[in-house]
């Protein structure tokens, strides 16, 4: 069991512990009247207006919705009406969710002023559920980065130490979670982006099965591979906010109804969990290797069954990511081109030049050059040469094959595993600007995320220690919808650190 977390009347009235809350004990909390919504509103949007100037995890705070909708959960509260888990818990948005009637801007110059004119499924089903929204959060422009530097707005700091990244791209709802600016946030998973920050900030991230989330209302970066997930405190706290977000939208082909689990198994006693050898390689940092064997030590002393399996095909993961990726991401931002919506330098340049009109080609050359950064602008172009006459076939759909590989790969060690365990990432949190300059090694910092975004896999990051001050993640990958082998096991890993 969880250690029950005791709050004072002292505490509550200045409000130290009621930012350390879950999203379990917030709720009891509610219910029993210990403090209101509004409460339990107000002092994250203060640790907000003191902190959040020193990490930037927040690019749209949305204060008087919040304590809008805080409002209303105390109504119902004092009715003495049923609130669901998520009533009245604060949280926080990726900035590539809509929120209708909220900017939107993706983290890109591009849509710097653009507002949602609706909102995505999954903030419509945390709405149903009279959760409070806090604001948008930072993220690497367009989702496209490891690290949160290349937002066109600016960085987003790890709360552990200010000096390194928290990680991309979901870099600011990790390091708002990390850094009690909200109980639970949602992010978007391409290519680890929930995972890798969540790893290095210290806090649950989960990845669900491609298609156990509704993708409507995300700005896409490469449709095939992006998943919408949460990002909390506790493996429980995630399995709330998956259970809310899940299931088949109408709105979104890809998204499935997902299957029921007739016998959940929650025992660890003879839980066959096989460890890649692939992932335990020369370049991942000593101390990080030795914490994540120790997390699977103490699972072999509960009764589970380690064993050692191969995944051959993992060492093309990452090049094969980024082909498809940018492939993708080519045909996505084709629409942003100075005319529709978002940035136009349409208007400013007919000011400048005195010109009536300016031809289309010209609106959307100048608009994109201005409104994308550099690392859009890389991957758009590799992606359209990839995808361009006499490349397609060497580059594309050989990248597509060996994607079929990688899955058939993870498809033949769950007939001999229930779960895999692996590192999240090879190192902990990197300092600002040791790898903006160098795309490659950046994309190195990928290694351990890419196979389970192309194989379309549920996993999590859960905290299994630190190397000094700094977290490092221990991933848990499951087979398509087992989301509960994920939750079942990952609770059971974080009693042995509670």
């Amino acid at each position: 069991m969880q250690k029950k977390q005791i709050i004072s009347k002292k505490a509550i009235s200045n409000g130290v512990d009621l930012i350390d809350l879950t999203i379990v004990r917030a709720h009891q909390g509610l219910i029993k009247k210990e403090f209101s919504a509004l409460e339990l509103t107000k002092a994250f949007l203060k640790k907000i207006e003191k902190f959040d100037s020193k990490i930037f995890a927040y690019l749209t705070l949305t204060p008087e919705l919040a304590k809008k909708q805080a409002k209303k959960v105390d109504k119902m509260i004092a009715e003495e009406k049923k609130i669901s888990y998520l009533a009245g818990i604060p949280m926080a948005v990726k900035d590539n969710i809509l929120v209708e009637d909220v900017k939107c801007t993706a983290g890109s110059k591009i849509l710097e002023d653009y507002i949602a004119p609706y909102s995505a499924t999954v903030v419509e089903k945390l709405k149903e559920q009279e959760a409070v929204i806090l604001g948008k959060t930072n993220l690497d422009e367009f989702a496209m980065g490891s690290s949160c530097e290349y937002s066109a707005f600016g960085p987003t700091k790890n709360p552990h130490n200010l000096e390194k990244v928290a990680g991309g791209s979901s870099g600011g709802s990790v390091a708002a979670v990390a850094g009690k600016m909200a109980i639970y946030s949602l992010g978007s998973d391409t290519c680890g982006s929930i995972r890798f920050p969540a790893g290095l900030c210290g806090v649950v991230g989960l990845k669900p099965s491609y298609g156990a989330v509704s993708r409507y209302g995300l700005i896409a970066m490469a449709s095939s591979l992006d998943q919408i997930g949460p990002i909390t405190k506790t493996v429980e706290d995630a399995e709330i906010v998956f259970n809310v977000i899940k299931g088949k939208d109408p709105l979104d082909s890809t998204s499935v109804t997902l299957p029921k689990i007739r016998n959940p198994q929650s025992a660890i006693r003879n839980l066959k969990i096989g460890i890649p050898k692939e992932y335990f390689i020369e370049g991942i940092d000593k101390e990080v290797k030795k914490l994540v064997e120790a997390g699977i030590k103490k699972l072999e002393t509960l009764g589970a069954k380690i064993q050692e399996i191969s995944l051959p095909h993992t060492k093309y993961a990452l090049s094969t990511y980024y082909l498809i990726m940018p492939s993708e991401v080519s045909a996505n931002l084709a629409r942003y081109d100075g005319i529709r919506y978002g940035l136009s330098t349409s208007s400013e340049e007919k000011k400048k030049e005195k010109q009536i009109i300016l031809e289309l080609e010209d609106v959307c050359r100048t608009s994109r050059g201005k409104g994308f950064g550099n690392e859009v602008r890389r991957r758009i172009i590799l992606g359209t040469y990839a995808l361009s006459s006499g490349y397609y076939d060497a580059y594309y759909l050989r990248a597509q094959k060996v994607r079929t590989l990688i899955k058939k790969d993870f498809d033949l060690a769950f007939k001999k595993v229930d779960v895999i365990l692996t590192p999240v990432s090879p190192t902990t949190a990197f300092d600002l600007g040791e790898k903006t300059k160098d795309p490659l090694s950046m994309y190195l910092s990928d290694i351990f995320m890419a196979a389970v975004n192309l194989a379309g896999l549920p996993a999590i990051s859960i905290p299994c220690g630190k190397k000094g001050k700094m977290p490092v993640g221990l991933q848990i990958i499951a087979p398509h919808f087992q989301e509960n082998r994920i939750f079942n096991l990952g609770k059971i890993f974080e009693q042995q650190y509670a």
